[in-house]
């Protein structure tokens, strides 16, 4: 463990003692205590929280949706939103903004940094729906950019239809990239017909797969909200796409062959993201005690390297009876709104972007 995060953790765990609930361990505090008080999480992945990071003023700043979050090369915390007065804000770790550029995505909505010589590169996803001059929700299809990190366009990927790979009634609505070692790009399509498209490091169509009418229906996927390529056996790489209404990640070979699902039973997670050996995704929505979704229900869960669950910072202890995933709860003392994305920093720190939280900053999660 890192001395510095040592240090934290056993200070907090010294102070959080005397007030947590025995039955919640560290699942959360009194109630009575501010949100920057409360400690959440499980085992070895325990998070102070801390709502207030992001230090920008509504005015100067506005947000509609909080979206997703990367880190660069020199550490900085790149956050994409749907606010076409600064779609990208630009952090330092203790939430100092440094830059913001960005006024015609509004969809904001994918965000993923690869590096290619030694620079680092934005894969901006629009996913098609923003808010119109009035405030009412609209659609259009989508588009996914890649730019520099001053926002330099360099090309956009366009309509599937205008290569031919869509029919004229199939929406192109996407809302995440991933990118390989090799620099293929993969699009996930999840507002729209929830294929899985790869092209190759300039744009060029390889193939697609997943959509929703498979004569195996095993590999359907059903809102493909994410996808990421997951290095972590270096000699058998291989896609981890979410399909959020399944409640799963479904695992393809790099040529689009489905291999196995990760049931993820009442969690509707969002895109996969990997640090190290572990995997993280923000839960959207969760279901209650019968099974019903429910609004204002989301968390953070973090899978090991055998992909199995073991934390839900925000919400209750994952449980296994016979080797399976029993359906995790949202705290009745709610820490999030609607977890739609996670970044892990150098420090092994999470920042939480949530949609739908009343125009909310992104929460700072500092490991203990």
């Amino acid at each position: 463990m890192h001395p510095r995060r040592k240090f934290i953790r056993n200070a907090a765990l010294a102070s959080a003692a005397a007030v947590a609930s025995p039955s919640f361990g560290f699942s959360i505090l009194h109630p009575e205590l501010q949100p920057e008080d409360t400690i959440i999480g499980h085992g070895e992945f325990t998070y102070k929280v801390n709502k207030g990071w992001a230090k920008i003023s509504a005015n100067s700043n506005p947000l509609i949706n909080c979206h997703e979050m990367v880190q660069d090369s020199k550490g900085r915390l790149i956050m994409i939103g749907d606010h076409t007065n600064n779609n990208i804000l630009i952090f330092d770790q203790s939430g100092n903004l440094l830059d913001s550029w960005g006024h015609s995505y509004p969809g904001g909505h994918g965000l993923t940094i690869s590096k290619e010589g030694g620079e680092d590169f934005l894969w901006i996803v629009d996913c098609g729906y923003y808010q119109d001059k009035y405030g009412a929700g609209k659609a259009q299809s989508g588009q996914v950019i890649k730019t520099d990190l001053t926002g330099r366009i360099l090309f956009s990927i366009g309509h599937p239809r205008t290569i031919g790979i869509y029919k004229d009634e199939e929406r192109f609505q996407p809302t995440e990239t991933a990118v390989a070692p090799n620099g293929d790009l993969y699009v996930a399509d999840g507002y729209g017909s929830d294929y899985i498209i790869q092209y190759n490091s300039k744009g060029q169509y390889i193939r697609h797969f997943g959509g929703r009418n498979n004569a195996n229906k095993e590999h359907n996927l059903v809102n493909a909200h994410g996808v990421v390529v997951d290095t972590r056996d270096p000699k058998n790489p291989v896609l981890v796409c979410t399909s959020r209404e399944e409640n799963c990640f479904k695992v393809f070979s790099l040529d689009g062959k489905y291999i196995k699902r990760i049931d993820l039973p009442g969690l509707y997670v969002c895109r996969p993201v990997l640090d190290g050996q572990n995997l993280y995704a923000g839960v959207c929505w969760s279901k209650d005690a019968t099974g019903n979704r429910q609004n204002g229900s989301g968390f953070v869960t973090i899978l090991d390297a055998n992909n199995k669950v073991v934390s839900n910072p925000g919400g209750t202890a994952p449980t296994y009876k016979n080797g399976v995933l029993q359906p995790s709860l949202a705290l009745s003392e709610r820490v999030f709104h609607h977890g739609h994305d996670v970044c892990v920093d150098n420090d092994k720190n999470v920042y939480v972007c949530q949609w739908n939280a009343n125009h909310s900053t992104p929460v700072k999660l500092t490991r203990v």
